[in-house]
């Protein structure tokens, strides 16, 4: 008979729309979202549903360079944001 082989399927989503972000230009709306995603981290874990939303839509529309720098400033307290809630 016929062997069935196993496919992996990968789904991939960019961020939905937010109306706070009308235009064109996304890099206030990645910004945001890597705020808000260390705030709710911050205040709720990791594994909060919520918190992976914001995870997601970061890591779509900010490019890997920016999460870098951004973590590195963000770990040596360098960062401009209150990532306290």
């Amino acid at each position: 008979m016929s062997e069935v082989e196993e496919v992996n399927t990968i789904k991939l989503a960019t961020a939905g729309f937010d109306a706070r972000f009308p235009n064109t230009n996304q890099t206030k709306h990645c910004w945001q979202n890597y705020v808000d995603y260390h705030k709710c981290v911050n205040a709720r874990g990791e594994e909060f549903a919520p918190c992976k939303q914001f995870f997601r839509a970061f890591h779509s529309l900010c490019p890997n360079e920016w999460v870098s720098k951004w973590d590195e400033q963000r770990e040596s307290g360098n960062n401009a944001s209150n990532f306290d809630v």
